[in-house]
C-alpha cells in the first residue's frame, strides 16, 4: 500500500507527488493555521531541519474540515506558515482527509491503525501524523495530540533512517 505515486497539486498548484519529495522516510500531517495544536508547526519544522540531510521530510496537507480552521487561500497559508513557524518542509493543496470527497492519499492513510489508541479509520482532527517509509508505505500513525517531538515519533524516524 504505497501513497508515492499518487497525484497531487503543491502548495503552489503545481502537479507532483508524494514520491517527489521522498528520501528514507517522510511525516505526512494533516495541518491547520487556525487551530490550538497549529503551534506544532515549530517542532515540525525542527524536525525537518535535523532529519532532512539524512532523507527525511516532513509533508504538510492543510485541511479546513475540522472547525474551519484552514479557512485561507493557498497564498495566505503559505505565507502564514513562512512568515509566522519558518516552514520550509514541502506544502500540498488543501484536501478533504475524511468523507465522501477525502483525498486517495487518504484514503489509504486512515486504514492505518493509529499507535496510541489502535484504531483505524477517519481522522480525529488537525495535526494527525503519517510516518512513512522510502517505498511510500505508511508505517505508523501517530494521534493529533501525540507531538512531533515525542520519543515515539523520534525513535521510529530514527528507526527508519538507520
Amino acid at each position: 500500500m504505497s501513497v508515492s505515486g499518487i497525484p497531487i497539486k503543491s502548495l503552489q498548484g503545481e502537479d507532483t507527488t508524494i514520491g517527489a519529495h521522498l528520501g528514507k522516510a517522510a511525516l505526512v500531517v494533516n495541518v491547520a493555521s487556525k487551530c490550538g495544536l497549529t503551534p506544532q508547526y515549530t517542532a515540525l519544522e525542527q524536525l525537518q531541519k535535523t532529519y532532512a540531510e539524512r532523507g527525511f521530510a516532513v509533508l504538510g496537507f492543510p485541511c479546513n474540515q475540522f472547525g474551519a480552521q484552514e479557512p485561507g487561500s493557498a497564498e495566505e497559508i503559505e505565507t502564514f506558515c513562512s512568515t509566522t513557524y519558518g516552514v520550509s518542509f514541502p506544502m500540498f493543496e488543501k484536501i478533504e482527509v475524511n468523507g465522501e470527497d477525502r483525498h486517495p492519499i487518504f484514503a489509504q492513510l486512515t486504514e492505518v491503525k493509529e499507535q496510541e489508541s489502535g484504531d483505524a479509520g477517519d481522522v480525529a482532527w488537525n495535526f494527525a501524523k503519517w510516518l512513512i517509509n522510502a517505498d511510500g508505505e505508511p508505517v505508523a500513525r501517530f494521534s493529533p495530540r501525540t507531538t512531533p517531538d515525542s520519543p515515539e515519533v523520534v525513535e521510529a524516524i530514527e528507526r527508519l533512517l538507520g
